[in-house]
């Protein structure tokens, strides 16, 4: 991560991003430039009763002991409840999983291990002497008392060798967190009597009643007695100390894509090594040791598949996709199934012919790229040809891949991407601010604050792409074109009241440069908010004027960005309010969360065919159909930013942000994408969202960008041999946003065995997840939510139970064994239960298709945070929090984060809530005025003071502004480099906090249960499915 960007001193100018050079093997980090050295910003004020602050507020962190963490310092930000008297040590945030020995030593308390339940033991509670044998699982007896928690969980350790072909890779498993090899076993803890039914589960959440108190919370929220059993909540698998293990690896460690183990979790910050397997950014597989047939892909229940973010962002300091052009000619491909050149096809002949990796078909070599081998069959040149050396590759494609050719004249810059900026200006926007907020993002997103004629900073204001043309377009019941010619004093309107058969009255003029035509672009958007505030027709025409604008792009391709505020019911292929609410909840809901309207499904396939993309900005206040806007909008490619309730002061700044980014990420059009794999293997179908017009077609996008991902998932069509690798290549055609026409190659290599312990020793729960929750939301439109959720829950419990029966070795049966690849999987997989597209419950058509549509095509960081968000405590930070960490790279210093549930919230306690789409700062109600200053600035001591709507940190010269802004800017990072905007939500004054309660998928909520009484329901049915 580029550490440049975060503030040594609480100032307004932030620092500028500098340009850093490319390097072939970037180090994890940086070392950081000009930051503060904890020293020279204003010390934070004391709280009640403390002593005058000295050079260092906080007093020296206490070095770690069996009795401390380094997070117990001295916190100046006590609840001021108690405002005199020395301060407490805060509440022991870090949740670090104890070792295996705690976690089994408690299983017994659901009263179903062996002699429980009847089975080997001889006596009631114990386990005979042959299932002791070798101890192959820990295991509890009832009568035993739980040993004292560990304090701390062992330091992030790499599993063992996966790769093809490595010496030693079906060697001794290491277990990355406890000493039991590859399985992890939450324990259960009795008290007095077991029972192997769920206990009662957490009630619902309600902002501003918080119990004050950890005892008050365990005896009033978790509705369990003394005499029930319970699991221990600290002895579960956590997701966050998982998280907080892997990041602090790989600050200071790359990720080398041939390492002898799996990659890194998703929403880790981690450079990568490119050596010949693509980037876990750009793909990842669900297993990278692949089985050589179905039975033994069966006895595991796991999926085959491959997740692809083909133009995923990367970091500035890992070296770019190389662009290689090999002339007329193109790049070398197998004559057979058309694969491209890669590393891990073969030169035999002396190097006169290459072997296909995929179809190992022998091709002869062109006489141009022929180069002699060495005694191991390596090309003399094979370290100055990237195409065979990196995984991630893209090639410049002759002119018969064009979807185009050039016409006379006409240059690659002519075909840059063309921007179309289509406005609702009618009543609904005028009146609630939509239409202004949407003129502000479009200045912004130009022209970036600088004013006419000011050379662009490099790092904080960009320029489009040479040759880049864009249009504005406004309509209500009529469609406004503008003339934007740089050489006319203001703009000129036409008006288009034909609906029925609507053209473009322009032939120059639509499309401009926006920096030649800046001044009448600048007059105009200043104008339309007054421009139309006396007409204010109620009823938009959205339909015809797609069609409209579509004509004006049909030869050249482009983006469209359109704002709507209300439901477009003028002219044809108007829409109706389809929302009833007796449906929801039903088995026919489904219905609600796609379009029957054949004019909208010709629209997309149209756009698609003329490789044009529309993203809509919705701000409405009522229903709105997102789901038949949203489908035009899914199957071309693009984006559907939704601000229901839309508030000027509270959303403004949220829409200006996405579409300064949307129009600044890397971002192609006209798309096509093939996927290619071994023999034996075969593509099953894919989700996300595109175009695909047979089964297992190619996926055509009208536009695709970074933020754009899809899964792809094998079956087995043959057999695998144990002795050769599995091979998969994605081909990315497509044309840049300056209009060069490329094709961009991911290729992935994993190794074939033939034993099911293998396989299961190197998969990836990130990749699984993100596979099953895209297929869950590709299945809304035809399936009913209960099923779906039905359907989940079984998979989970499949997947548990047949790891038990076939991999996990003898054990009690009391026992829920976890693979240890799997630790987290059932959390994640309650966690997708309770997202807003599949909770129970009545939520409308229109947050459920926009949550839908994310997870089929959210990438797969942003995923992983969407279902379990981050929460960062900022009350108690160490002083060397959100600062650069040079014994770590310069990465920046986080805190521990915290698990997803209320039971760790302490009184007086601020805290970030990131869940990649929204930002809570919540602010519990007896914050310390004192935290208030130092964060919002001098006066400023009661949650009252505070602006509901505020959306960023205030600068302010203090210790803790700095950090808590430079926490803010990573996360901001973590998002693919969009601007984070905060909301806040103070305790029993704000809706938001609404929002954050929905984010604690630990605790019972939304229609489901808590993550103890989940892991106690999944644990009954895996026995079940044993026994």
């Amino acid at each position: 991560m580029d550490t440049t960007i975060y503030h040594a001193l609480a100032k307004q100018d932030d620092p500028n991003r500098q340009p850093q050079e490319q390097q072939q093997a970037p180090p994890a980090g940086h070392t950081p430039q000009g930051y503060y050295q904890h020293s020279g910003i204003p010390p934070q004020q004391a709280g009640y009763g403390y002593p005058p602050p000295g050079p260092n507020p906080y007093g020296a962190p206490i070095p770690p002991s069996a009795s401390t963490t380094p997070s117990q310092f001295q916190n100046p930000y006590a609840p001021p409840t108690q405002p005199y008297g020395a301060p407490q040590a805060p509440y022991q945030q870090q949740d670090a999983p104890p070792g295996i020995g705690v976690l089994t030593a408690q299983m017994g308390g659901m009263g179903i291990t062996d002699g429980a339940m009847g089975g080997v033991g001889t006596t009631p509670g114990t386990v005979s002497r042959t299932a002791k044998k070798k101890q192959r699982h820990a295991f509890h007896e009832i009568d035993q008392a739980p040993p004292a928690p560990v304090a701390s969980n062992p330091l992030f350790s790499p599993a063992a060798s996966q790769f093809p072909h490595q010496q030693g890779q079906f060697g001794p498993q290491h277990s990355q967190f406890g000493a039991q090899p590859g399985t992890f076993t939450p324990g259960y803890q009795q008290q007095q009597t077991g029972s192997q039914f769920p206990v009662p589960a957490n009630p619902q959440f309600v902002p501003g009643n918080p119990p004050t108190s950890q005892a008050q919370y365990n005896a009033s929220s978790t509705g369990r007695n003394s005499s029930s059993s319970q699991v221990d909540p600290n002895a579960i698998p956590s997701i966050p100390a998982s998280r907080d293990s892997a990041q602090a690896h790989y600050n200071s460690n790359p990720y080398a894509t041939l390492a002898q183990h799996g990659p890194p979790p998703t929403i880790t910050d981690y450079a990568v090594i490119d050596q010949g397997n693509v980037s876990p950014k750009f793909a990842r597989l669900t297993m990278y040791t692949i089985p050589t047939s179905q039975e033994i892909l069966n006895q595991t229940s796991l999926p085959l598949a491959w997740i692809l973010q083909p133009l995923a962002k990367q970091r500035p300091d890992e070296a770019p996709v190389p662009v290689l052009d090999f002339g007329e000619a193109g790049p070398p491909r197998c004559m057979r199934c058309r694969t491209y050149i890669n590393p891990f096809m073969t030169f035999i002949q002396g190097g006169g012919k290459f072997v296909c990796n995929m179809c190992s078909f022998p091709n002869e070599v062109p006489p141009e790229y022929f180069s002699p081998v060495d005694m191991s069959g390596r090309r003399l040149d094979r370290e100055q040809r990237p195409e065979l050396i990196r995984g991630a590759i893209e090639f410049v494609v002759p002119k018969e891949y064009w979807s185009r050719p050039l016409e006379k004249g006409e240059t690659i810059e002519d075909r840059a991407l063309r921007w179309l900026f289509l406005v609702d200006v009618s009543m609904e926007a005028c009146n609630r601010g939509g239409l202004t907020a949407v003129v502000e993002g479009i200045k912004k997103a130009l022209y970036g604050g600088i004013s006419e004629g000011e050379e662009p900073v490099e790092g904080r204001i960009q320029r489009l792409p040479k040759g880049m043309k864009i249009a504005i377009v406004t309509f209500d019941k009529e469609i406004h074109f503008y003339n934007l010619n740089p050489s006319l004093d203001a703009a000129h309107m036409m008006v288009m009241p034909d609906l029925e058969d609507p053209f473009v009255p322009l032939s120059t003029g639509l499309f401009v440069d926006p920096y030649e035509s800046r001044s009448v672009i600048e007059s105009l958007l200043n104008s339309l908010p007054t421009m139309f505030s006396a007409i204010k027709n109620p009823e938009p025409a959205l339909l015809p004027t797609l069609y409209a604008v579509l004509e004006s792009m049909e030869k050249s391709g482009g983006r469209i960005i359109c704002s709507l505020s209300s439901l477009p019911t003028w002219g044809p292929g108007r829409l109706i309010l389809r929302e009833d609410t007796k449906l929801l909840g039903t088995e026919k809901e489904k219905v609600l969360f796609t379009t029957e309207h054949q004019s909208w499904r010709k629209l997309a396939n149209k756009m698609v065919d003329a490789g044009v993309g529309l993203d809509l900005f919705l701000t409405p206040h009522a229903y709105i159909d997102a789901a038949t806007l949203g489908y035009v909008s899914s199957t071309t490619g693009g984006d559907v930013f939704f601000y229901p309730n839309f508030v000027t002061a509270r959303d403004t700044p949220r829409l200006v942000d996405d579409m300064v980014h949307v129009l600044h990420r890397e971002t192609g059009y006209n798309a096509l994408m093939k996927v290619r794999c071994s023999n034996g293997l075969q593509v099953a179908n894919y989700s996300g969202n595109f175009l695909q017009r047979t089964v297992n077609g190619d996926l055509e996008f009208g536009v695709i960008d970074a933020d754009k991902s899809m899964s792809v998932s094998f079956s087995f069509d043959g057999k695998l041999e144990k002795k050769t690798d599995a091979h998969f290549q994605a081909a990315l055609l497509y044309t840049t946003r300056g209009g060069e026409r490329r094709v961009r190659c991911l290729n992935m290599v994993a190794a074939v065995s033939d034993n099911g312990k293998d396989v299961l020793r190197f998969v990836d729960q990130d990749a699984i997840v993100a596979l099953m929750a895209k297929e869950a939301a590709t299945k809304m439109v035809d399936r009913s939510l209960k099923e779906i959720r039905g359907n989940l829950t079984e998979k989970a419990v499949e997947i548990l139970s047949q790891y038990r029966k076939n991999f996990s070795g003898p054990s009690p049966p009391g026992q829920l064994i976890l693979p240890e690849a799997l630790k987290e999987f059932a959390l994640f997989m309650l966690a997708l239960l309770k997202t807003r597209c599949l909770r129970g419950g009545s939520v409308s058509s229109d947050m459920r298709t926009h949550s839908m549509r994310l997870l089929k095509a959210m990438p797969m960081a942003d995923l992983s945070t969407y279902l379990y968000p981050l929460i960062i405590p900022i009350h108690n930070l160490a002083p060397t929090h959100g600062f650069p960490d040079e014994a770590a790279g310069g990465a920046l210093s986080i805190p521990p984060t915290l698990r997803a549930s209320y039971s760790r919230i302490e009184e007086g306690g601020v805290y970030l809530v990131d869940n990649s789409q929204i930002c809570i700062l919540w602010l519990h109600a007896h914050v310390s005025p004192n935290l208030l200053e130092d964060l919002f600035g001098p006066g400023i001591t009661t949650l009252q003071q505070l602006d509901p709507y505020m959306s960023e940190i205030p600068a302010v010269e203090t210790h803790l502004n700095a950090q808590v802004r430079n926490l803010v800017q990573w996360l901001s990072e973590k998002r693919g480099g969009r601007v984070l905007k905060l909301q806040l939500a103070r305790q029993g004054m704000d809706g938001a906090e609404y929002e954050f309660a929905g984010m604690l998928v630990e605790d019972r909520g939304n229609d489901e249960r808590a993550y103890v009484d989940w892991l106690v329901h999944v644990h009954k049915f895996v026995q079940l499915e044993v026994g």
